[in-house]
């Protein structure tokens, strides 16, 4: 049964009662000694204020903290050969001119924006790590998302200007690991059996969640809004403009489980028959 604390207020004194005074006589009603004015001088009815819950939480919170900092070492995944293309690379900030383009823009083509999403990690690549447990890792398409994007404006004269971007889709463990300006969550895939378990534990211990949001799987489109999706969360709205992440997508808060990454466009047509 889980157990609520809540503030409490503490005010007290100590003051030794006089042995030739009654305990029913009205002197019993003595001030407090002098050693105490100095105090009451200084938090003038200040009550003394605990918050037990908060601090219990934070002591907890620091010692998984020291623990995983000590025992747990993040080292970067190496990549094979034919995984080179998914090496992390920098966000840009803002929208760039693309300067050399091979062949050429057919002129029926029309303006708008490709947009997709892949793996990208942050602080330097995919992380392992080696700890008492032994050895876990994550696989090499578990990198949190990027968004990538190439623009096709065509000007008045009939020339086309490309433009490309990139930016993470902030999950909320992407801004978790942001704020802590480090890799944060343990990976929790492959490798020893106990490390993984441990993983999993420490993970959902600090952060309440197993396994980070990665949002690197698909790009949809859904009643004029645009989603960024992986397997393990629900989707991202983005606003393709910026890139910049605008909210978790529960459904009108009819959703609150995973959702799928491979969502399939239905075209619908009715047909009458003439008599």
């Amino acid at each position: 049964m889980a157990t609520s604390y809540k503030p409490f207020i503490s005010n007290c004194f100590i003051q030794r009662r006089p042995s030739h005074v009654s305990q029913k006589s009205h002197h019993f009603n003595l001030p407090p000694f002098p050693a105490f004015k100095p105090l009451k001088k200084i938090l003038p009815g200040l009550p003394l204020l605990i918050d037990v819950q908060k601090t219990m939480t934070d002591a907890a919170a620091k010692l998984l903290e020291a623990f995983v900092d000590s025992f747990f070492e993040f080292v970067d995944q190496p990549l094979l050969p034919s995984q080179s293309n998914f090496a992390p690379v920098e966000e840009l900030g803002e929208a760039i001119l693309v300067t050399s383009i091979q062949g050429s823009i057919p002129d029926d083509f029309p303006e708008g924006v490709y947009i997709r999403n892949g793996p990208n990690p942050v602080f330097g690549g995919l992380k392992s790590t080696n700890s008492i447990f032994g050895r876990s890792s994550h696989i090499w398409v578990e990198g949190e998302g990027m968004l990538h994007a190439i623009y096709f404006k065509r000007s008045s004269q009939g020339s086309w200007k490309v433009l490309y971007n990139n930016k993470h889709v902030e999950t909320d463990t992407y801004k978790i690991e942001k704020q802590l300006s480090k890799p944060s969550f343990l990976p929790a895939i492959e490798g020893d059996s106990l490390a993984i378990l441990s993983a999993y534990l420490l993970n959902w211990l600090r952060f309440g969640k197993v396994n980070k949001y990665i949002s690197n799987t698909n790009v949809f489109e859904h009643s004029g809004k645009f989603y960024s999706v992986a397997e393990n969360h629900i989707p991202q709205e983005i606003d393709i403009f910026t890139l910049k992440t605008v909210r978790n997508w529960n459904v009108n808060e009819a959703w609150d489980r995973p959702f799928t990454s491979h969502p399939k466009v239905f075209l619908c047509m009715h047909i009458t028959k003439s008599v």
